[in-house]
């Protein structure tokens, strides 16, 4: 049997929402955190 319509693009849907390619995206609190501990040339 098929898949309902509905359920394959719930499944398309979540998929897509766990990739990440690029590795987790910092929040700009842990950007400035980085910055505040890394020395500036």
């Amino acid at each position: 049997m098929t898949q309902s319509k509905r359920q394959q693009e719930r499944q398309w849907a979540v998929r897509k929402q766990s990739q990440n390619p690029h590795g987790k995206v910092k929040t700009f609190a842990e950007l400035k955190e980085d910055a505040n501990h890394k020395p500036n040339r």
